[in-house]
């Protein structure tokens, strides 16, 4: 998906408006106050605040994916690709919270079935940088086989997701950097063979 100069900066206003006053103060209105538009203005570039999100998630399962893709490349075995995927997803997250709000609002979700598969399409970025790690963790002993890749990534992605969402209810108002950090280690205690 190809975003505009232009798009990116609505893109921006609308995660600034997500992240003070959630999916509920999101509207073209709101956005269009924010950049000192026309909500006209607005309408050329998105048709609509579906449109805007929906935007939002493709621009972040996009620029996620090449990111990811970096992180792990530079780590070497599995429990360093493991630290070095998760690490990033919470400096980017830390950085640009607007995207927390859109993936993990509970509400965001019942908008519409288009937000929720830019959603799934975020889960299933995310799930193909990890199950490689998984399995290949899994094959050299040093994660566990007592459970399955795929049951192993769930409660890791699960995991992931819940310290996310509550960051976001804290109105992020908790040491993310330190909570990732003891995530990260209390997951590879749990997965690790012993």
């Amino acid at each position: 998906m190809e975003i505009t100069d232009r798009q990116m900066e609505i893109i921006e206003a609308a995660g600034k408006i997500l992240t003070t006053s959630g999916i509920n103060g999101l509207t073209t209105k709101n956005v269009a106050a924010e950049m000192k538009f026309t909500e006209s203005a607005i309408y050329r570039h998105f048709k609509s605040k579906e449109d805007i999100i929906v935007a939002m998630l493709h621009y972040l399962a996009e620029t996620m994916d090449a990111r990811l893709s970096d992180a792990v490349s530079a780590a070497s075995g599995p429990e360093e690709r493991f630290k070095a995927l998760f690490r990033s997803q919470y400096r980017f997250f830390k950085a640009e919270p607007h995207f927390v709000v859109a993936v993990f609002s509970d509400g965001l979700m019942e908008q519409s079935e288009r937000i929720n598969d830019a959603i799934l399409k975020i889960m299933a970025t995310v799930m193909r940088q990890l199950m490689p790690i998984v399995m290949e963790g899994q094959q050299k002993q040093v994660f566990t086989n007592a459970i399955s890749a795929e049951e192993l990534l769930h409660i890791v992605l699960g995991t992931f997701r819940l310290q996310m969402f509550k960051w976001r209810v804290a109105n992020f108002g908790f040491d993310i950097d330190r909570q990732s950090e003891n995530m990260i280690a209390a997951l590879l205690t749990l997965i690790k063979t012993r």
